[in-house]
């Protein structure tokens, strides 16, 4: 069971390995745009994830793959000039840090310097190990990304559950345990089975962060504009949709072109 939630001041790397050792679950959206973040930061969310997401939800790509270095600081920094007391964790994009360790040190020193981020995110394990010890040797927080990794869908193929056979579960519990010991303050697992998220979570003393990985994690991250209802299109098992932003939006847009047409707006009140 979960413990009451404790008042934060400001959420920092040791917070949330706090609140695990505490029970307490780690509430994680995302955002790339100011008055996002700060709605979250109000409300109370504990770390906000700037996304790769950002190349799908606010560029319209198919994949995660096109969003640059410079855009990701853009969004980065319009987030972190809204925050209070949120953690801001900003995605490395692809091509950033995978093949080079010292690019990678370079990229995450930008985002770091240009945006006023947090900490980073790196999808994969073994085969990014150098760019994660590089980035913590500079003393700069990681996060770690396990199971389905997105900038990598052209190698997998397809969107579907990660790690069901034995060996694909063997190698992603050794990744999660290579990364707690380079030094990961936390990992996303991404689109596991639950049981085996619950074993990783189990195993290990930093958070996991679930998506599509179950309950018996520390912890959960949704793309924000998808639990809102924002996107429509979108329609994985994990998601629980809080809102119908989509419909709620169109119906105040309809209803707003109407009475510009039918000159009800703006009304008398509402001039000067």
């Amino acid at each position: 069971m979960s413990t009451a939630k404790k008042e934060y001041k400001r959420i920092t790397t040791k917070t949330l390995v706090d609140m695990k050792s505490k029970n307490e679950k780690i509430a994680m959206l995302t955002a790339y745009d100011y008055t996002m973040a700060k709605i979250l930061d109000n409300a109370g969310i504990d770390v906000i994830l700037v996304g790769d997401s950002a190349s799908n939800v606010m560029a319209g790509h198919e994949t995660t793959l096109p969003i640059t270095l410079n855009e990701m600081i853009y969004h980065a920094s319009s987030v972190v000039r809204a925050i209070d007391r949120s953690l801001v964790v900003v995605d490395l994009p692809f091509g950033a840090y995978q093949s080079d360790p010292k690019k990678a040190l370079r990229s995450a020193i930008r985002i770091m310097k240009e945006s006023g981020g947090h900490a980073v995110k790196l999808e994969g394990g073994k085969e990014i190990k150098d760019s994660v010890k590089r980035i913590l040797n500079a003393g700069i927080p990681v996060m770690g990304h396990l199971g389905l990794t997105p900038q990598s869908i052209y190698k997998f193929g397809t969107y579907t559950v990660r790690a069901k056979e034995e060996e694909e579960a063997k190698q992603l519990k050794k990744d999660a345990l290579l990364l707690e010991r380079l030094g990961c303050f936390a990992i996303v697992l991404e689109k596991v089975p639950a049981k085996l998220a619950e074993e990783v979570a189990k195993s290990l003393q930093i958070p996991i962060i679930g998506i599509g990985a179950g309950s018996g994690v520390d912890g959960q991250v949704l793309v924000t504009h998808d639990m809102l209802g924002m996107t429509h299109e979108f329609n994985p098992r994990f998601l629980r949709r809080y809102l119908d932003m989509f419909t709620e939006m169109t119906n105040a847009f309809k209803k707003y072109t109407n009475d510009v047409k039918n000159g009800d707006f703006p009304s008398e009140k509402e001039q000067y």
